[in-house]
């Protein structure tokens, strides 16, 4: 046992001295060819700004300024600025800049781990990281993490290092520093911060967007309740300060005149940005980088006036997107944090996404397809439509331009969920595991998307079957104005041209006389998909999205807490969208959608198709009023119709009542039918019916006691004919005879 012991235990010395000779060697390395100069200048900058650009080149007068006002040490409470230190560096006033007894556990227990999870920086490291270095996680970043922070503690005290540091920490919802999180959350200055208040901001910062106390209460006042636990720890409240301030609510009052700062197009230019380059926003101020976005001046505006006219209850959101490339050319949102951080359920909109347009490439529906609209279990899942009614045999085009839920679930389950998880990662869309059922046809997953990634799938219907990724900006430039980072502006092929083209002309057909029937007073080509979301109490969410050949428009009404809204997709929604484009194209109409090659126009058998539920192609025997065109993808054309076809067999049944001869049979249109009449003086033709569908009842006058015998003649269009059995009947004279007893 002791050599098993003993033989870990110098393994794990070996892992150990192995990790520790990578360290120092990448510590060398990085101070010697990555070494990063320490900047005052990034650290007590103020009123950093970011330059965001318009398609056109014209800066953008939007609000992007960081850390406007700064918080004075002096007006940071004393209990507000121990909750920072009691939840992230409790040595603060002890070490040079590291702690570096709690960065070695921190590196063993990466070690162990094999994982770069713990960093375990201090305040003056956090500050360092957050003006001169990006956020990645590597040893390199560590290296120049420890030895700027050991500088910078030799060239500032330990409050101004403090100051700095709560002026340049990140509070979530573009909060940066305390005073703008203070103004933001309480709406109030940082002198008048209570100890739950402060405390509950010191909290949020391990990760804003998962401590919100917007979007997660009760996680914010866990992580507040941690923070005045170790301040009592520490000894710089009592018990009695603890407790009372963990049963305190927690207060928020949100500042109603920054909310819609946080949704407008320069703000999510800049949050893209970040992204993109992996730096924080205010390092993007310090470095200087300038952001092109795709941003339309002209349309931008327009849609900001709109937006002032309008009578929003809820938070909502408008999305332009150019149908082409992807480039978001307007955006305006209001909400008490940033809307397309989140993801909300979608309802109808996922239909054309995540069914129809599936079926279509699969070659399992066409426009003209007939479902049958009835009840419908799949398991213990029983879907209903929203009207609670059915509708019998309808067309692919009819549901989904009224947005039937039977049909498109019935759809799903002939596309299959592999095919569609499929086709929703291609679409930018990946399913969550656990949205592996068929109420992912109407919209019904576990967190959903956000607007701008899912009215950028819609690209697929614009783009010839191609996806083209939505993206606020075009390039951004460094200090120096070298190009940094391009939009490759690439797209993915997700459908064939011949699906794109027929999903959307359905969709207009939905803007015609469906769901999205406000839009029918439009003039040029539009087409449209609507969808809410909702319980038996009201609906929580409410969208269209519409496009043409130009734009795909988006919009989203509801709140982010789900407290109900008072309107459905086809209604507020789609008049904005109505609005909008009445707007933009004031002085041109934009183009119709041209058909590809490999869509064809087919007449098809309505008869068939309403009293059979078949599905055919008309030829030139079928009579006109029974000629209805669809459009089809030439990989999936319907049948022709063979001409033994119209030779069905004829089930003549015929008696004598009351001194006639009643005859019945069945005819179809497909037919001319001649009923024939024979007695001793030879045969006579008595009717011709022509393309008559439906039941026949034929009455004749027969002579008495007289064998009369009858059949039919069916002749189809080619000229073929067939001919029903031969039936005999003979009339007697049936009257009661008188009783010899009366």
């Amino acid at each position: 046992m002791k050599k098993v012991i003993l033989g870990v235990s110098k393994a794990f010395f070996l892992i150990f001295l192995c990790f520790a000779i990578l360290f120092v060697g990448t510590g060398i390395y990085s101070i010697t060819f990555l070494g990063v100069p320490l900047s005052i200048n990034k650290i007590t900058s103020a009123g950093l700004k970011i330059d965001v650009f318009s398609a056109q080149g014209l800066e953008l007068q939007e609000f992007n300024s960081f850390n406007q006002t700064r918080a004075d040490f002096a007006k940071i409470p004393t209990h507000v600025a121990s909750a920072f230190i009691s939840i992230e560096d409790k040595k603060f006033y002890q070490h040079n800049g590291v702690n570096f007894p709690r960065m070695t556990k921190a590196f063993i227990n990466n070690i162990t781990s094999c994982s770069l999870k713990e960093g375990a920086s201090t305040i003056t490291q956090q500050l360092i990281k957050n003006t001169h270095l990006n956020s990645q996680k590597n040893l390199p970043r560590k290296f120049n993490e420890v030895r700027l922070a050991i500088q910078l503690e030799k060239q500032m005290d330990k409050d101004e290092i403090l100051e700095h540091y709560l002026n340049a920490i990140y509070f979530g919802n573009n909060c940066w520093g305390i005073e703008s999180a203070s103004q933001y959350y309480f709406s109030k200055p940082v002198q008048y911060l209570t100890l739950s208040e402060g405390a509950l901001l010191a909290g949020m910062i391990k990760s804003p967007n998962s401590y919100s106390p917007i979007k997660n209460s009760k996680k914010a006042t866990i992580r507040r309740n941690l923070v005045l636990s170790e301040m009592q720890k520490d000894g710089i409240i009592t018990a009695k300060e603890s407790i009372d301030a963990q049963n305190a609510p927690l207060g928020l009052n949100i500042n109603k005149e920054r909310k819609n700062k946080l949704n407008s197009y320069s703000q999510s230019a800049i949050d893209e940005a970040c992204e993109v380059l992996n730096l924080t926003q205010r390092q993007l101020a310090v470095g200087d980088y300038k952001v092109y976005t795709y941003q339309n001046l002209d349309k931008q505006l327009k849609l900001n006036a709109l937006i002032e006219k309008s009578d929003i209850q809820s938070d909502f959101a408008v999305i332009d997107i150019n149908a082409q490339n992807g480039g978001i050319e307007a955006f305006v949102g209001a909400s008490d944090y940033k809307i397309l951080e989140h993801k909300r359920q979608i309802g109808s909109i996922a239909k054309p996404l995540f069914v129809y347009g599936p079926a279509v490439n699969e070659n399992i529906l066409s426009p003209a397809s007939l479902i049958l609209d009835e009840p419908l279990s799949i398991g213990t899942y029983t879907p209903k439509n929203v009207s609670g009614t059915y509708s019998g045999y309808v067309s692919t085009r009819h549901a989904l331009s009224k947005s039937l839920n039977i049909p498109a679930v019935k759809t799903a389950s002939y596309v299959g969920l592999e095919k569609i998880s499929n086709y929703a990662e291609k679409l930018g869309l990946p399913l969550d595991k656990k949205d592996f059922t068929y109420s992912i046809a109407l919209g019904g997953m576990t967190y959903g998307y956000n607007l701008k990634d899912l009215c950028g799938a819609y690209t697929v219907f614009t783009s010839g079957g191609k996806l083209a990724r939505p993206k606020f900006v075009k390039y951004i430039t460094n200090s120096k104005g070298e190009v940094v980072y391009k939009n490759p502006e690439e797209t993915t092929a997700v459908f064939r041209s011949d699906t794109s083209y027929l999903i959307t002309d359905m969709l207009k057909t939905c803007a015609k006389t469906g769901t999205a029937r406000k839009l029918a007073e439009l003039p040029y080509e539009v087409a449209a998909k609507t969808g809410t979301v909702g319980t038996q109490k009201g609906n929580t969410d409410a969208y269209n999205v519409s496009f043409t050949t130009e734009d795909i428009v988006g919009v989203w009404f509801g709140n982010m807490d789900n407290t109900l809204i008072k309107t459905a997709g086809g209604n507020q929604p789609t008049a904005l969208a109505r609005d909008y484009f009445k707007k933009i194209y004031a002085t041109h109409t934009p183009k119709p959608f041209e058909m590809p090659t490999s869509v064809e126009r087919v007449n098809v058998n309505q008869f068939e198709l309403e009293n059979n539920h078949i599905l055919l192609r008309a030829n030139d025997f079928t009579p006109e009023k029974d000629v209805k065109t669809e459009l089809f993808s030439r990989f999936n054309l319907p049948k022709t119709v063979p001409m033994e076809y119209f030779l069905k067999p004829i089930n003549l049944v015929g008696f004598v009542e009351n001194g006639k001869a009643v005859l019945k049979f069945t005819a179809t249109n497909a037919q001319d039918y001649m009923i024939f009449k024979t007695t001793p003086s030879g045969t006579n033709l008595l009717k011709t019916i022509n393309s008559q569908s439906g039941a026949v009842t034929f009455f004749d006058d027969m002579p008495l006691n007289q064998k009369v015998q009858y059949f039919v003649v069916a002749k189809a269009p080619n000229g073929q004919e067939t001919t029903s059995q031969t039936i005999t009947l003979i009339s007697t004279n049936d009257a009661p005879k008188a009783k010899w007893y009366i």
